[in-house]
């Protein structure tokens, strides 16, 4: 890792270097192999920064990671019999992220940086599919996209990377801000402003605030890219010293798309245009929202200079994530595996994609949280729209979900053709009875809040629950 040493840790952290009695300078200055905070993930030559949890204290690995070979430790109190040197600070999650900074500053390859309320992962899928054609990427893995994980993700990068992805996201006022200071990105993604975190933010004006703080350290003479259609993202200013570009399916914006033909649950077609370039593409991830993506990673790739076939080739390979929009086929029937968050933006997307499906369409859903005093209102709406959008059987599970299965009962009863509505307190609960439920060849959508668990759903399905 570029200048990542024992002597330059300690200044970047403002840490107190010590055990070093005896040692070579050339062992003092021995760029570091790795950083994690996970010490099973140490290798020889790397820095093990010691992070006190809930429930484990990072302290108590010291000896195990020194044993590994670790060069040395990031630690907020003196460790034991330690045989290794440590960098003694304050706060190691702090000193994680100032030298996550420090090691940013030392890089010059291109960064993008992505935010929005809804659709980061997968526009991080895309557009990293769409550099793959031409560079060596380093993207996002995982939830890996908060103050934890962005600074983690960020040391991770190695001179072998030509350009970064990377995926930010935030539920508080500042939050963005530390993240800007240590990803400065040189493109700035913007998806969507959408209902998410208002517990925090307050409102859509309060989430574009917070968000907005993506441009606080970005490359001044960087680009941004917004989601045109957005009326908020749409009344951007100038940032740095370009104008925003935006995209949607609005032929007004500077990146738009035309002739978009929906596949059902295999995708869809469109043709793409910008920079005085027409890309007929391929979009192989269901749902009409993947088209923004598309249009997202096509701009990143016109200004990184990615040539039209690229950017085609590069779209018509991104692969979904597991928990996001993920399609699976299950003999006659499919499973769209969205358990991985929900906000009412993304629960109607998601309910959309069902809605595609020529198959009996089951919509599993879970409570949505952090949605402040709306919660019930909001809730109530997504049980509405899936009635409305032509769900056959819609299952609401949790305490805030009975306002989903309330609108969403009343709402079945006005259609001409009825649908069933049934309300479980508890994901258990309505895991007992779901084989009776579900049948062969169903079309079954399960979507929630992280904090649902609702992949113990999806692991029922793929495990024979009658489907």
């Amino acid at each position: 890792m570029k200048n990542i040493t024992l002597v330059t840790i300690a200044d970047a952290c403002g840490g107190r270097l010590c055990g070093t009695d005896g040692m070579a300078q050339e062992r003092l200055r021995e760029e570091a192999s790795c950083v994690v905070i996970d010490s099973r993930k140490i290798e020889k030559g790397g820095i093990f920064i010691a992070t006190k949890g809930e429930k484990v204290d990072g302290h108590e690995f010291i000896p195990s990671v020194a044993s590994k070979g670790a060069l040395g430790v990031i630690c907020e109190r003196a460790p034991k019999d330690c045989r290794i040197p440590y960098v003694l600070v304050e706060d190691s999650f702090k000193a994680l992220k100032d030298l996550a900074e420090f090691y940013r500053m030392q890089l010059t390859l291109p960064v993008v940086g992505i935010t929005g309320s809804v659709g980061k992962t997968s526009t991080k899928e895309f557009i990293a599919s769409v550099l793959s054609q031409k560079f060596r990427v380093l993207k996002t893995q995982g939830n890996f996209n908060n103050e934890v994980g962005l600074p983690l993700t960020v040391l991770s990068i190695r001179k072998e990377h030509q350009a970064a992805v990377l995926e930010m996201g935030i539920s508080d006022f500042g939050e963005m801000h530390r993240l800007s200071k240590i990803a400065r990105p040189d493109i700035c993604v913007m998806t969507n402003i959408g209902q998410c975190h208002l517990e925090n933010l307050g409102s859509r004006e309060g989430i574009l605030k917070a968000k907005s703080e993506i441009f606080d350290f970005m490359n001044p003479d960087g680009h941004v890219l917004v989601n045109g259609d957005d009326d908020l993202l749409a009344k951007i200013g100038k940032k740095g010293n370009h104008p925003p570009i935006h995209f949607g399916m609005n032929p007004q914006n500077e990146i738009y798309a035309s002739n978009v033909e929906g596949k059902g649950l295999l995708g869809s077609s469109a043709v793409i245009h910008g920079f005085l370039k027409v890309l007929p593409v391929e979009i192989p991830l269901p749902g009409e929202h993947m088209v923004w993506n598309a249009l997202a990673a096509a701009g990143v790739g016109f200004l990184m200079g990615l040539t039209p076939k690229e950017i085609q080739r590069g779209i018509g390979k991104v692969e979904s994530v597991g928990g996001r929009s993920h399609v699976i086929p299950l003999g006659d029937g499919i499973l769209i595996d969205d358990c991985y968050n929900a906000n009412p933006v993304s629960m109607r997307a998601a309910i959309d994609l069902l809605a595609t499906a020529k198959e009996r369409k089951v919509a599993v859903l879970g409570d949505m949280f952090e949605l402040g005093e709306c919660e019930a209102k909001l809730h109530g709406e997504v049980g509405a729209y899936a009635a409305d959008a032509g769900i056959d059987v819609l299952i609401c599970v949790g305490k805030l979900s009975r306002c989903m299965y309330e609108q969403g009962k009343r709402h079945m009863a006005a259609r001409p053709k009825k649908g069933q509505v049934y309300y479980f307190t508890t994901r258990d609960e309505m895991l007992e009875k779901l084989p009776e439920l579900l049948k062969k060849q169903d079309a079954v959508l399960v979507k929630a809040s992280h904090g649902m668990q609702f992949e113990k759903v999806v692991e029922k399905i793929l495990d024979g629950v009658n489907i």
